[in-house]
């Protein structure tokens, strides 16, 4: 079955779940990085993008947020564009952990390999398979230049939170020298940790994620510059990845609740992927005991049902013009 859905019905949406939802409160913002717990808590904003360009924003979408665990959506593409989908598969996996983002249990009992890019373990060992081997300032180019193409314009790195993160990473250290006991890290641990670290201090706007998440909606094609960004035959890949593990422990429970592949990040910000349709980011600092922001889960969540989408369903979608 077919239904076809307008700009005028989309946009009508996304500023209703923007006004169901502004006056939401509970969470907290990330007390345990000193830069994140300073954010005003009242910022909130819903930015969609069209593979046609079209962006439809409402609130906070022009605050440089940090974009956190949002990046490694991004440096996987980089990764499955560099090394193909076997060898991130391979090395690294596709398995949701069940676990928080930052388990190290995680890794004792899956030890064979980290289990999945978009865990903090996956992350750290996507940054380390990142070409060229052994060159900080090469891999970090390549990171920034690809994260710039998906997002159609560049990130800005927020020195403060870089600052903050390293002072506090002693989690992820610890990730890291155990994955390269296991031999499950690629490169340098201490090059692999700081590439991670600094990825997710980058500044990106609402807007800019709705674009990249646009991006992989429309199989790699930037909506904006209209340039491919990566291979359409590692879109399901990428969606696969955001399905299983986007929302870590509680990634059953939301694709059960809204059908949409998303990813999360302890910025306040999730983007969400409608392949062939949309690519939409939602973002309130404030987040649930998850890491999960507690007012974008809801304004997603209601646009989801207001426009009856979901990516499980047999109803096919097709944008058309009013």
């Amino acid at each position: 079955m077919i239904t076809k859905l307008t700009f005028d019905q989309i946009s009508s949406a996304v500023h209703d779940a923007y006004n169901a939802c502004k006056d939401i409160k509970g969470g907290q913002n990330a007390h345990y990085i000193p830069y994140l717990a300073n954010i005003n808590p009242g910022l909130f904003g819903i930015s969609l993008c069209l593979p046609d360009g079209r962006l439809i924003s409402v609130g906070d979408t022009d605050y440089q947020l940090g974009i956190e665990s949002v990046s490694k959506v991004h440096t996987a593409i980089l990764a499955l564009e560099q090394h193909g989908a076997q060898t991130v598969l391979d090395d690294i996996g596709a398995d949701a952990t069940g676990l928080p983002f930052n388990s190290i249990f995680a890794i004792l009992l899956e030890n064979d390999r980290p289990s999945t890019p978009l865990v903090n373990a996956g992350a750290i060992a996507a940054c380390s398979l990142i070409e060229p081997h052994g060159d900080a300032d090469g891999k970090w180019k390549a990171i920034f230049d690809n994260m710039t193409a998906l997002l159609g314009s560049e990130p800005v790195l927020i020195d403060e939170l870089y600052q903050s993160e390293s002072a506090t990473n002693f989690e992820n250290r610890s990730i890291a020298w155990l994955l390269r006991d296991y031999e499950r890290l690629y490169d340098d641990p201490e090059m692999s940790l700081d590439l991670y670290t600094r990825q997710c201090s980058l500044g990106v706007t609402a807007e800019q994620l709705a674009i990249s998440a646009a991006t992989i909606a429309d199989d790699g094609v930037n909506p904006l510059t209209k340039k491919r960004v990566f291979g359409a035959e590692l879109t399901s890949k990428v969606v696969a990845l955001m399905s299983a593990v986007g929302f870590y422990e509680h990634s059953g429970d939301w694709l059960y609740a809204t059908g949409l592949p998303a990813k999360t990040g302890v910025g306040g910000a999730i983007i969400g992927v409608m392949p062939g349709l949309f690519g939409v980011c939602a973002f309130a600092p404030p987040l649930d005991d998850a890491g999960n922001s507690v007012k974008a889960q809801a304004a997603l969540k209601h646009l989801m049902k207001s426009l009856n989408l979901n990516v499980f369903s047999n109803t096919h979608f097709d944008l058309v013009e009013a």
